[in-house]
């Protein structure tokens, strides 16, 4: 499958860096902590921004404090963090104008997982301090687009959480999902990682081919 579009918009957790063991570290310590249900509040956050799962279960400002214990938490464990499979060869065959990253987590936090899995960083990101609403609303991805000056249905988004894909869709992005997580949204093709994307530049724009080897799509 092969789909031809001008930017690339990354989602980080679970699809650049494997931080799953970390988060669910974090927000088992941090429910323990709040007298949280462990196993519900781990069902809930997957892809929301850790202030929308917390304001769900705590108010004012013990949710804020809430907010950030877990990011220190997050960041104590986050000299762990290792790039998934593809995810640094991939983005360093992409043009720097042609790509971000968009994710759910702080700009703090997204930072230090990035910088100790060794993942470029690119110009403009959009992180969780950025917006006004977080997945699966659009605006992250829809500002992300806005930041490349490239239109919604000209990008490209992969993403392994179903609220990251709701949210994708609704900008109007291509959409990939990455790893198993079922989705009620059907994405436009769905690869174990991204070792089974390839890139093909053109000669003398920014269009790049995505060819998703072994995806739902053919």
């Amino acid at each position: 499958m092969k789909l031809e579009v001008d930017a690339v918009l990354f989602d980080s957790d679970g699809v650049l860096v494997d931080s799953h063991d970390q988060v669910q570290a974090a927000w088992t310590q941090l429910s323990l902590e709040y007298e949280l249900d462990v196993e519900m509040i781990l069902a809930e956050m997957v892809g929301l921004r850790a202030t929308d799962t917390l304001e769900r279960h705590l108010a004012g400002d013990v949710a804020e404090r809430a907010v950030a214990r877990l990011e220190d938490i997050e960041i104590g464990l986050a000299r762990s963090t290792r790039p998934l499979p593809g995810a640094v060869e991939l983005l360093a065959r992409l043009p720097s104008c042609s790509w971000t990253i968009v994710t759910s987590a702080s700009r703090r936090l997204a930072v230090a997982r990035w910088r100790s899995a060794g993942i470029r960083i690119p110009d403009h990101v959009v992180t969780a301090d950025d917006v006004s609403s977080g997945k699966p609303h659009p605006e992250p991805f829809l500002r992300a687009a806005g930041l490349l000056g490239i239109e919604p249905a000209r990008c490209i988004v992969f993403e392994d959480s179903p609220s990251g894909g709701k949210a994708a869709k609704a900008a109007g992005t291509e959409v990939v999902a990455v790893g198993p997580h079922p989705w009620r949204t059907q994405p436009d093709g769905r690869v174990r990682d991204l070792s089974q994307v390839t890139v093909e530049e053109g000669p003398s724009t920014f269009k790049i081919r995505l060819e998703l080897a072994g995806s739902d799509t053919d």
